[in-house]
């Protein structure tokens, strides 16, 4: 009966994590909308720089209610901090906005896809992450269903051309990006809270990004007065949503999953934008594009809940006899 009640409370916490990287990967998807939305008055560096900063500002008193604001930090951890920050945050958000003006939809969304297996691949580098048999199997229908929806026009499809070569390699840097934020937050989570992992990564967003801003876009701050309330409700979701609450459940989600099982839930991130498309703009769902939804979901729901509930069997089974003993 213990383990009976162990294994029902495992697939209980392993189906809550799952809800929560879908909820995510929801909020993730409505990036693009979003940023296509405050670039009506700014460039890309301040549309990043913007509600990465209002995002900062939330996070400021609740970690001060923590009561570790002030902690001496080592200054290994502060190096640490700002190399997720400048190469995780500063690259993946920074890159994406400017490549997909220099590249097409189909290139940035075929390069997209590399991110649960560059996030796998840091994983096993930074945190020793093995690929287990379900997780090959889980790729597998991942990348299957992924393709089915991710909205990749093989005919317009053009990455070797040198008009794009600029585009292509920022998204390409923007992935790998994300990718190093995911894995190696993980073992600054070892040590600090998620909401603290995140703050203080975004400091060295901020310090890093304000003089770009400030020399490269300097109208965006003379035209702050003038945003219209669409560009403000922009920025507020932006902020609260995308680099905020997001994260935060991510970063939560990360300290109980491998890197690698909670990075190959980036790939509900295209099906969900096809949801919100055919939900705000009308666009069609086809049967293969719900079909490879589908298995995206399953092949998520395989690697964070099937293979936790298998290892902990595993655990036990060879725990058993010790315990005899």
């Amino acid at each position: 009966m213990p383990f009976l009640l162990t294994m029902s409370e495992l697939s209980f916490e392993r189906l809550r994590d799952w809800g929560l990287l879908l909820a995510c990967n929801l909020i993730w998807s409505s990036q693009f909308v979003l940023v296509k939305i405050v670039q009506e008055q700014m460039g890309p560096v301040a549309a990043t720089f913007f509600p990465m900063t209002l995002a900062t500002l939330m996070l400021i008193p609740i970690v001060w209610r923590e009561g570790k604001l002030h902690d001496r930090m080592p200054k290994r951890d502060v190096l640490e901090f700002i190399l997720i920050g400048v190469f995780g945050q500063v690259v993946a958000q920074l890159f994406i906005t400017w490549g997909v003006r220099f590249s097409l939809a189909s290139n940035a969304a075929l390069l997209m896809l590399a991110l649960p297996v560059s996030t796998a691949v840091m994983a096993y580098f930074f945190l020793g992450e093995r690929m287990s048999a379900i997780r090959w199997v889980s790729f597998a229908l991942a990348i299957g269903g992924v393709i089915e929806c991710s909205g990749v026009d093989w005919k317009e499809l053009d990455l070797t051309s040198s008009k794009f070569f600029w585009g292509n390699l920022m998204i390409f840097l923007s992935v790998n990006g994300s990718a190093f934020y995911n894995a190696y937050s993980k073992k600054l989570l070892e040590r600090y809270s998620p909401l603290r992992v995140l703050l203080y990564s975004y400091y060295a967003v901020f310090a890093f990004l304000l003089p770009i801003t400030l020399y490269s876009e300097p109208g965006s701050f003379q035209d702050l007065p003038r945003f219209t309330v669409r560009i403000w409700i922009g920025l507020g979701l932006l902020a609260a949503f995308q680099y905020f609450l997001s994260m935060v459940l991510f970063l939560n989600v990360l300290t109980r999953l491998d890197a690698t099982q909670a990075g190959l839930s980036n790939y509900l991130i295209p099906f969900f934008g096809l949801i919100i498309a055919a939900i705000v703009l009308g666009e069609r769902l086809t049967a293969p594009m719900i079909f490879g939804g589908i298995l995206v979901l399953g092949s998520t729901l395989l690697v964070t809940v099937w293979e936790e509930r298998k290892r902990a069997r595993a655990e036990s089974t060879t725990a058993s006899p010790a315990a005899g003993s």
